[in-house]
């Protein structure tokens, strides 16, 4: 298949680097489509383990060009120190592109994210306070800087100056933490210059890739149900993270995509406000975190537990045209007595089966389980099917039952190799 999306099936943190290193190997150009660097992607090679926010997985294989699509919106101090460290572990950044098209994100950004997030008090949004949904603000009004601009240092300088100075007013306006103007105008250029090489058309750049036969993989950050339309709005990201956002995102066309893998964690987690109809709040909630050391990647926040739901696994699957689900993390659930799966819920006593269109609805919703014995024996590093225990098989048979589509990878570990393929 010429291109394949990857996209997060719940509220994000499912392994997406995972299952994107896996399939990286059989593509030759895998490109992040939105988000910025508040997304945290782990990979596990051997005893190494390497902690991506910008750079897309793919750069560890040296037959795939890693791009970084134009809807994605840029912090470039973050994009130079991930490419520090990975090159001063011997992963080489060369071949990296940054679509021209793509926003950066400014001190600014993140100066108006802060302030606005703390004038919300008590009901605040649990933003990563990155600068990202300040930097798509900029893009919607049409004030953004785009990449391709830093390959006119002249015209760069004098935009960022410009919009540094408005910006600092607006700063200020709202109560946030100001900054210098000619500081950061100074720091921008010397970004620009090192960035230039990197610039690249990369929505001509994938055509040319697609027409010459060659594979792409398309990577989200985030996840279906934070998208900003689809997700548990307002507390979402900024961004389209489904796989319709794959296309605007890369500039692929969507009758391009070939095939849509959709992730979901065995079981559910999320960071910040916002319902979460099957949440554990008990010792078996503890046992997730600890379990799955389900703290973010960037933000190092906890993550809130729960059960597996398929209500969400199946609305995520009509949202994003899935082909196939990865199931990851399988392995964390080995030591529990029981499994539940939430299969549907009661809104008012009545049984429904379809996600509810609003959070007020869905803060109401009593999740319905399907209840399995634990299957009480180890699973990491398994990379047969058959070698499950009967109780997982069974988990994965009601995932597809639920969803009408299969699970053709399994997690069973946090290394590269503990996965579990299905033809």
């Amino acid at each position: 298949m010429a291109v394949s999306v990857v996209v997060g099936t719940q509220w994000g943190d499912e392994g997406k680097a995972k299952v994107i290193d896996h399939l990286a190997a059989s593509h030759s150009i895998v490109a992040r489509y939105q988000g910025g660097h508040n997304a945290g992607h782990t990979v596990v090679i051997g005893t190494e383990k390497y902690a991506l926010q910008l750079t897309p997985s793919g750069v560890f294989y040296e037959t795939v060009t890693p791009v970084i699509g134009n809807g994605v919106v840029v912090d470039l101090p973050t994009l130079f120190k991930e490419i520090d460290s990975l090159e001063s572990r011997g992963i080489s950044c060369s071949r990296l592109k940054v679509s021209s098209l793509a926003h950066l994100i400014f001190p600014w950004h993140q100066a108006i994210d802060a302030a606005l997030e703390n004038a919300r008090g008590e009901g605040k949004i649990g933003t990563t306070l990155k600068g990202i949904g300040p930097a798509y603000v900029d893009k919607v009004k049409r004030s953004g800087i785009r990449v391709g601009e830093v390959l006119n240092l002249a015209t760069f300088e004098t935009k960022v100056r410009d919009r540094a100075i408005a910006a600092r007013r607006e700063v200020s306006d709202i109560g946030g933490d100001t900054f210098d103007v000619e500081t950061v105008v100074s720091e921008f250029v010397a970004y620009a210059k090192r960035l230039s090489p990197f610039v690249a058309d990369t929505v001509n750049l994938l055509h040319d890739a697609r027409e010459a036969g060659e594979a792409i993989l398309l990577e989200g950050a985030q996840a279906t149900f934070l998208d900003v339309d689809h997700g548990t709005y307002p507390y979402v990201t900024s961004s389209n993270p489904t796989s319709g956002g794959a296309a605007v995102g890369s500039g692929l066309g969507p009758r391009h995509i070939d095939r849509v893998v959709g992730i979901a964690k065995a079981y559910t987690t999320r960071v910040g406000m916002g319902p979460f109809p099957s949440e554990l709040t008990d010792a078996l909630g503890e046992a997730l975190v600890d379990i799955g050391r389900e703290y973010g990647t960037v933000t190092g926040r906890r993550r809130r537990t729960g059960w597996l739901d398929t209500v969400m696994l199946r609305h995520a699957t009509r949202l994003n045209s899935l082909t196939e689900i990865a199931l990851t993390k399988l392995d964390v659930l080995d030591t529990f007595d029981e499994v539940k799966v939430c299969v549907a819920y009661k809104i008012n006593g009545e049984v429904v089966k379809n996600y509810p269109d609003t959070v007020e609805r869905l803060a109401e919703v009593e999740p319905v389980y399907e209840t399995l014995p634990g299957w009480k024996s180890s699973t990491e590093g398994i990379t047969s099917f058959d070698a499950l225990p009967d109780s997982a098989k069974k988990l994965v048979a009601i995932v597809e039952r639920e969803t009408g589509i299969p699970v053709s990878l399994i997690g069973t570990g946090p290394s590269r190799d503990a996965i579990v393929e299905r033809s």
